[in-house]
């Protein structure tokens, strides 16, 4: 009768030895490497959850910073608009302090020119002072026949006229002066409002029985 051993068909535990040489040293060829073990998965719910809240978040705080700088830029622009308004007012208004101080040399110069008398070397320096103000932005206004607006016109006489169908302007007693929109000095004109008695007129004189 035969008896086996309790160790015969079981490995025999001991030490074990793993040659990890690239070169094998019996054939002197580079051995293949083992492929790296696979990276460990990331969970399956708990990473996207952890994911999707940070993206939310980042979202959320991003869109905070781009409405601070948009109300930031709008009140930069609101500034910068105000400043140039600003400056241009002030400009305007001490170039008008500085030509309501020559208006009356204007009227001089009007009147000599509008009774022939503006001749020689005083021509010469009227034109000059005329066109340096244009330049300037000073203009003229104040015409006949215009109609009247309280705005722009200072009425010193009134009067009522057949010849015009709105109240306007029929003689201008001194021109006014403007630069852009503000008024240095309003135009001071005569006015006509329409005669209403003169409507119910037939042209040719007073109404008479036909065929007398």
């Amino acid at each position: 009768m035969v008896t086996s051993s309790p160790d015969e068909g079981e490995e025999k535990e001991g030490p074990v030895i793993r040659d990890k040489r690239r070169i094998d040293p019996e054939t002197g060829e580079v051995r293949e490497q083992a492929a790296a073990p696979p990276a460990p998965e990331a969970p399956a719910n708990g990473g996207a959850k952890v994911d999707t809240e940070e993206v939310s978040s980042l979202q959320t705080q991003l869109s905070e910073r781009l409405a601070d700088l948009q109300r930031l830029k709008a009140e930069y622009d609101n500034y910068r608009r105000r400043v140039e308004r600003d400056r241009v007012a002030v400009r305007e208004q001490a170039l008008g302090q500085v030509l309501s101080e020559l208006l009356p040399v204007l009227d001089d110069i009007g009147r000599a020119r509008d009774h022939d008398e503006l001749t020689g070397g005083f021509k010469s320096v009227a034109e000059s002072l005329e066109a340096v103000t244009g330049k300037l932005g000073l203009v003229r206004y104040g015409e006949k026949g215009e109609p009247f607006d309280p705005t722009v016109h200072e009425a010193l006489m009134h009067s009522l006229s057949p010849e015009v169908t709105e109240t306007s302007v029929v003689d201008v007693l001194q021109p006014g002066y403007r630069i852009g929109e503000r008024i240095l000095r309003a135009a001071r004109v005569a006015v006509a409002d329409p005669d209403p008695d003169a409507a119910g007129k037939p042209d040719g004189g007073e109404a008479g029985d036909d065929g007398e």
